[in-house]
């Protein structure tokens, strides 16, 4: 099992950056990936940003150029640990509720980001 504890968020005025972290402990080593989704009122929960242990990162073409996802983890190189999400440039349609979220490794499986482990959410709010 995988825990997953968030941190940041709050309220920012458009135009400011705010950046959350997520901190994952237990099974680190069976992650393949780390990433983000959002979730606004009224709306589904979409994928903000992902980063696998390749360091290979994906993003929404929403945040492209404003949102920048890092993994921090010195101490177990190899491994997911602590997953960074830098938001620049925020507008107000960035607010929502930003869960942090993991995926553990499937032996033979290369399909898209698929998340088994979830945080309980940060709220970020960008006032205009």
């Amino acid at each position: 099992q995988v825990q997953l504890v968030e941190s940041g968020g709050g309220l920012v005025q458009a135009g400011g950056s705010l950046r959350l972290s997520c901190a994952a402990s237990g099974s680190i080593f069976s992650l393949t990936a780390m990433g983000w989704y959002r979730q606004a009122p009224g709306k589904e929960r979409d994928l903000v940003a992902v980063i696998y242990s390749t360091g290979t990162t994906n993003y929404a073409d929403s945040v492209k150029g404003r949102f920048t996802i890092s993994k921090d983890n010195a101490e177990y190189s190899v491994y997911l640990n602590t997953v960074s999400l830098q938001m620049n440039s925020l507008k107000p349609e960035d607010t929502a509720v930003y869960y942090c979220n993991a995926e553990r490794a499937r032996p033979g499986y290369s399909g898209d980001y698929a998340p088994d482990y979830w945080g309980q959410g940060t709220q970020v709010t960008v006032s205009s």
